[in-house]
């Protein structure tokens, strides 16, 4: 199924969404996600909550995410798990007039899927650490380790700003999961009336072999991210190129339209060819945006992956790839609850689809299938904007290439969760 097709589709529904309420920090101050007006996901990394150190000129910031899930496929289950997701902390600093340093470091113990992404006890890592020089609102640089501007949920993932234990399966099991890398590239803004645009470009490393060589058996860009390599080498030689540009109204919405495109294969070794160069493309879109009156709140995003596979490679490995999720969060209450002023309780319902396989069997001109569809009822408390209380319910349901069901004869995952997950 192609984006083309779904897109205005979801595109249509997403009219009446959600700017996702995120912390509005430019001053290096706490506020409310309420004051966040002007704003676009692009700022996400600068939109969170810091702490002002006294007098000097650093601030500090962080969240955590931990809950218990009880999930099962087919009636098989682990029993309960407790996990302890993620704890980042956020260091920002104003080195001087116009220059700004954001740092971003995190634990992290959530695979992918991937077996080989399962490290025992989790893993610490440096997700972010750029210098940003201000010369004009449409003109900025920034360099450093910088996240890839692959559609919104890349740049705005942060645990208390959504209601859903788990992150969107064709954003972290599709697209490679908060995706950075090392370089260097530009970015601006311009507001006028209800307007606002916005632009990022960069050059940066970019994936690897590893994107069709992998204990998946198949096309899994996440596999990527398991590479440290890739903040000091790249594995073609050439740059991978991002961008997106973002036009927001504030009565309507705001979308994102994304690209990238990356030589992801070692071709060349010591100046000899070895290989055909092959390419890997993303192309997505994401649309949020509020409906005034029950302010109701939607965000959408759906992607296409494009990969040149080798020839010799079966078609399990996929050349293109489909997939998106859509978010719908209705608030039930607003008010004073407990000693909090500004108390909220929502519900909410996530809907997923993922194909890693689009297209047809070559031998026999039957379709591929390698899909999944995941519906996901929520129920969220926050005593603040900072802090959520979340419980889900998934219903999930996977084939195989075939169109097989993966995991016994129904194929049917489901499960519940409870999580909680904060800014501090």
């Amino acid at each position: 199924m192609s984006m083309y097709k779904v897109l205005p589709c979801c595109l249509a529904l997403s009219v009446f969404g959600t700017a996702q309420a995120q912390l509005d920090s430019s001053l290096l101050r706490r506020r409310s996600a309420d004051t966040a007006k002007s704003t676009l996901t692009m700022d996400a990394a600068y939109n969170r909550p810091f702490l002002k150190l006294g007098k000097m000129p650093v601030s500090i910031g962080g969240y955590m995410e931990s809950n218990w899930q009880y999930v099962g496929t087919s009636g098989i289950t682990a029993g309960n798990q407790f996990q302890f997701r993620r704890f980042s902390l956020f260091v920002a600093s104003s080195i001087s007039s116009r220059v700004k340093f954001l740092a971003e470091i995190e634990y992290e113990n959530d695979p992918t899927g991937d077996p080989a992404d399962a490290h025992e006890g989790g893993q610490f890592e440096i997700e972010y650490a750029a210098v940003d020089v201000e010369l004009h609102p449409l003109l900025n640089i920034r360099g450093g380790m910088i996240v890839n501007p692959i559609g919104a949920f890349n740049q705005n993932h942060d645990g208390p700003k959504w209601e859903f234990t788990d992150r969107p399966i064709a954003m972290t099991q599709m697209l490679p999961e908060t995706w950075s890398n090392t370089g260097f590239g530009l970015y601006g803004k311009q507001f006028t009336g209800d307007w606002m645009f916005g632009y990022e470009f960069y050059v940066t490393g970019g994936l690897n072999d590893s994107i069709i060589d992998n204990s998946m058996g198949k096309t899994w860009l996440p596999a990527a991210n398991a590479n440290p390599s890739r903040f000091s080498a790249s594995a073609s030689g050439a740059p991978m190129y991002s961008g997106k540009i973002s036009l927001r109204n504030s009565k309507i919405g705001e979308l994102g339209l994304s690209y990238a495109s990356d030589i992801y294969n070692t071709w060349q070794v010591e100046g000899t060819q070895i290989d055909d160069k092959r390419t890997a493309r993303i192309l997505d879109v994401d649309f949020n945006t509020v409906l005034p009156k029950l302010h109701t709140s939607i965000v959408t995003e759906w992607a296409e992956v494009l990969v040149q596979i080798p020839p010799n490679y079966t078609q399990q490995y996929g050349n293109k790839q489909f997939g998106g999720f859509i978010d719908i969060v209705q608030p039930i209450f607003k008010g004073h609850f407990l000693g909090w002023e500004h108390a909220t309780l929502n519900l909410a319902v996530r809907g997923e689809y993922v194909d890693w396989n689009v297209g047809n069997f070559t031998s026999t001109g039957t379709r591929m299938y390698n899909d999944l569809w995941s519906v996901m009822p929520a129920i969220s408390f926050r005593p603040t904007p900072q802090t959520v209380l979340r419980f889900n319910y998934r219903h999930q349901f996977q084939r195989d290439i075939t169109g097989n069901a993966v995991g016994a004869a129904l194929g049917l995952t489901e499960g519940y969760s409870l999580g909680l997950s904060t800014y501090f």
